[in-house]
């Protein structure tokens, strides 16, 4: 099968949440960053904390304490994030420009679409419920879903089984290398979203995708319904 032709067929179209629809690190940010300040430290920049939104408490904690989960203090402020993160959730998140036509356009075609993220359920449900891109999706399928998370190709044959479409049939997009490995794993189409967390920090062509895309309407292209 050629590279067009994997794309043009595709039957359903599946997305990882942050850095890829939607731009989450000002609220994953402020909630750790609040935990600085909090304590009398200086307040970081968003600049400090973007590139690492993707990996979450990991990577937010990284970044404002210089913490690891190895870290014996790190459960703990783990949900201290979390706890803040819960409180505002979608005060400064929103979707990528672009997206929202983009997820029109391939609903206007009649292609089933959905999430595959490995932020929690905790946190998915209630972000996709408040927001109402998320309407239309066919299926959302968070880290904690199946017993294993992206890299794992899991969560990916879930959202194809709840979508009643064999892997094959589906494009996934994601902005982390763990993503792609996923999604290739799963035998889908993938597609490196380079405008995401880390696609300025990454060699992205080295991540195997089938294709890359520099804004979110680009993915039109590769499904021939631009």
């Amino acid at each position: 099968m050629t590279r067009d032709s994997l794309f043009s067929g595709a039957k359903a179209v599946l997305f990882d949440l942050d850095g890829t629809l939607i731009d989450s690190a000002p609220d994953l940010g402020a909630a750790v960053d609040k935990m600085r300040t909090d304590r009398g430290l200086a307040s970081l920049p968003l600049e400090r904390y973007r590139p690492l939104a993707g990996a979450g408490a990991r990577g937010m904690l990284g970044v404002a304490f210089g913490l690891t989960p190895e870290d014996p203090e790190f459960a703990a402020l783990r949900e201290e994030f979390f706890v803040n993160y819960e409180r505002r959730m979608t005060q400064d998140t929103f979707a990528f420009e672009g997206v929202e036509h983009l997820i029109g356009r391939i609903v206007g075609q009649g292609l089933p679409w959905g999430v595959v993220t490995n932020k929690a359920s905790r946190f998915t449900d209630p972000l996709t419920r408040a927001m109402p891109l998320f309407a239309s999706a066919g299926a959302v399928v968070s880290g904690d879903t199946t017993p294993h998370a992206k890299p794992h190709p899991a969560p990916l044959l879930e959202a194809a089984r709840r979508l009643g479409l064999e892997p094959a049939h589906c494009i996934y997009v994601g902005d982390d290398e763990r993503d792609i490995m996923a999604g290739l794993a799963a035998g889908m189409g993938t597609v490196a979203a380079t405008y995401g967390y880390l696609g300025r920090q990454a060699d992205t062509a080295q991540w195997g995708a089938h294709a890359q895309i520099n804004s979110p309407l680009q993915l039109l292209q590769l499904l021939s319904i631009a």
